[in-house]
């Protein structure tokens, strides 16, 4: 009876490892048109709140934003845990550069200067609109740092750009802002 269970054994722990290499696609409509099959941005969860990409990627405002963390080569960092804080530039702000200024960066011989830019959107934590204080210095993902001013009235921009609206995310909070910021 040993003899043949041992080969019966086998032959099932083969048949489930063998099995355990194959993948699929299944993406949802959030994350169509992004890269998620390396990294921790392959990670398909439905049920869970939607990460910073996420979140980017299920936005009509952003489109211009996702096509260029995936020109950096930026999607996976910020799919990870986290938490981060990320100022989202909209459309319109990546519309207000100079002209062929975002065509330039997308270019691959460039990607590590795009990659800075978007590195320098990032904060490591979670920074809350009422965490912000006027003059405060934070530093950014790339090494540097950015200035929040808070007006009178409570609006807060960044280094001039205007927060115009906060989304948080399971890995961190999103600020939507106005302008894109850009290192000196």
């Amino acid at each position: 009876m040993k003899k043949l269970l041992y080969p019966l054994m086998i032959g099932l722990a083969f048949a489930v490892f063998s099995c355990g290499g194959q993948t699929t696609e299944n993406q949802n409509s959030e994350t169509a048109g992004v890269d998620l099959s390396p990294g921790q941005s392959g990670v398909v969860d439905d049920e869970s709140n939607p990460n910073v990409v996420q979140v980017a990627v299920g936005s009509a405002d952003h489109s211009t934003l996702v096509a260029a963390l995936k020109a950096a080569d930026y999607v996976n960092a910020l799919t990870n845990v986290g938490p981060f804080t990320v100022f989202a530039p909209t459309n319109a702000a990546f519309d207000a550069l100079p002209v062929g200024t975002l065509d330039d960066l997308v270019k691959p011989e460039n990607q590590r200067k795009l990659r800075d830019i978007l590195e320098y959107h990032v904060l490591l934590g979670v920074y809350k609109p009422e965490d912000f204080v006027n003059g405060r210095n934070l530093g950014t993902a790339d090494g540097r740092s950015v200035t929040v001013a808070v007006a009178e009235d409570g609006s807060v921009t960044i280094n001039g750009a205007k927060i115009i609206g906060t989304v948080s995310a399971s890995n961190g909070i999103i600020h939507v802002v106005d302008q894109v910021l850009l290192p000196k």
